[in-house]
């Protein structure tokens, strides 16, 4: 027994801190993964300065869709189906719609109808006048329109007409909003951003969230950071159109030797990697590699050209590892310039020292397994 144990801990020297667990790979294994062998580099690694921090800003930004093809000069002062209209009549007869007074006889006079209802064929019922087309017509149309069907009736009627409850010109703002629901649409112009603000707003980061606009078969769609910083993207909206904010929220992840190891939102607005480690909890001190900070992601294929990256593009991106030196004072500045993107993986690994501190600690264990055995067997013997 004890000179099997004394085998298992002679191929465990052997065998080195490789065959220890570990929460990542080693800095060794990350150069490897970047050679250029038979079936060439897994990624590119580049090492990150602050020339190559500014070189990944000076590249135009990915657009993300836009909704200036919405943009909309549809009339909202028409009347549809479903409103419900303030008919007023002044008759200067006074014969159908005055009042009549015992000593003067009839007066001119005016009456204000019950509110009227826009049926689905896009008419009202006016008495006298029957069955009115207004539907399609402003205010001041419908007016005419019902006068003229007055004529003949009523002596030279004249005839007002206001809506009252606005339910055919209006949006329809759903998801992160504070209080969805219809907006109705003014003769103003009315904007997403209006029809966001006369939701409530959305409780959201900017960053965080999409606008989709969708109109009939069609949808546009818009980071919401988009829509309040360019003024062509804040569209006019017309009747009908249905605007929904989508919660797409930016998220990051630290592995390795971190103050923590976890999956977290992003903070509205930009997000440096300097930002991103203190909010980790920085480098272990005892376990991290300060030379060696990772930060794996899959870069935009024209970041990469710039960068003189030759690797070969994937589905999702060219893979890149960007590596910074904290050791030296420089790399303070390039963390505080490095602009974290969603989904970058931001790795310490462990340094050399730790790497063999660790090993010997579980020589140490198995040492004393093997003594304690040892000492057993002599005591049974």
């Amino acid at each position: 027994m004890t000179r099997s144990l004394l085998a298992l801990l002679i191929v465990a020297i052997l065998g080195g801190c490789s065959t220890l667990p570990r929460d990542g790979p080693s800095g060794r294994a990350i150069d490897r993964g970047a050679d250029h062998g038979e079936n060439g580099a897994d990624y590119a690694i580049v090492q990150l300065d602050y020339a190559t921090a500014e070189r990944i800003k000076a590249v135009p930004g990915l657009h993300t869709g836009s909704l200036a093809a919405a943009s909309s000069t549809s009339p909202v002062d028409v009347i549809g189906s479903g409103d419900r209209l303030l008919v007023a009549i002044f008759e200067p007869s006074g014969n159908l719609f005055g009042q009549r007074n015992t000593e003067d006889g009839v007066r001119a006079g005016s009456s204000t109808l019950p509110l009227l209802s826009v049926d689905r064929n896009g008419a009202v019922s006016v008495p006298f006048a029957g069955s009115v087309r207004v539907a399609g017509l402003t205010t001041t149309e419908a007016a005419a329109a019902i006068r003229r069907a007055l004529q003949g009736r009523v002596g030279n009627p004249q005839v007002t007409v206001a809506v009252e409850e606005n339910l055919s010109n209006t949006v329809t703002v759903l998801g992160e909003v504070r209080q969805p629901g219809r907006a109705p649409l003014t003769v103003n112009g009315d904007t997403i951003l209006d029809a966001i603000a006369a939701a409530g707003g959305s409780p959201r980061a900017l960053e965080d969230v999409r606008v989709e606009v969708r109109r009939g078969s069609e949808t546009f769609t818009a980071p919401l950071s988009a829509v309040t910083t360019d003024f062509a993207e804040n569209v006019r909206l017309q009747r009908g159109d249905q605007i929904n904010l989508v919660y797409v929220p930016r998220r990051f992840r630290t592995f390795g030797a971190l103050g923590a190891v976890a999956e977290q939102d992003m903070p509205a607005g930009v997000m440096t990697l300097a930002s991103a480690l203190s909010r980790s909890g920085g480098l272990n001190d005892n376990f991290a590699n300060a030379r060696s900070v990772l930060v794996f992601r899959f870069e935009r294929p024209e970041v990469a050209a710039a960068l003189g990256v030759t690797q070969p593009a994937t589905f999702k991106g060219v893979p890149v590892v960007y590596r910074l030196n904290l050791e030296e004072a420089s790399g303070f500045f390039t963390a505080n310039t490095f602009i974290i993107q969603p989904d970058d993986t931001i790795y310490a690994p462990r340094s050399i020292s730790a790497e063999v501190r660790k090993f010997f600690e579980f020589v140490q264990q198995v040492s004393r397994v093997v003594y304690d055995v040892s000492v057993t067997n002599a005591l049974n013997n």
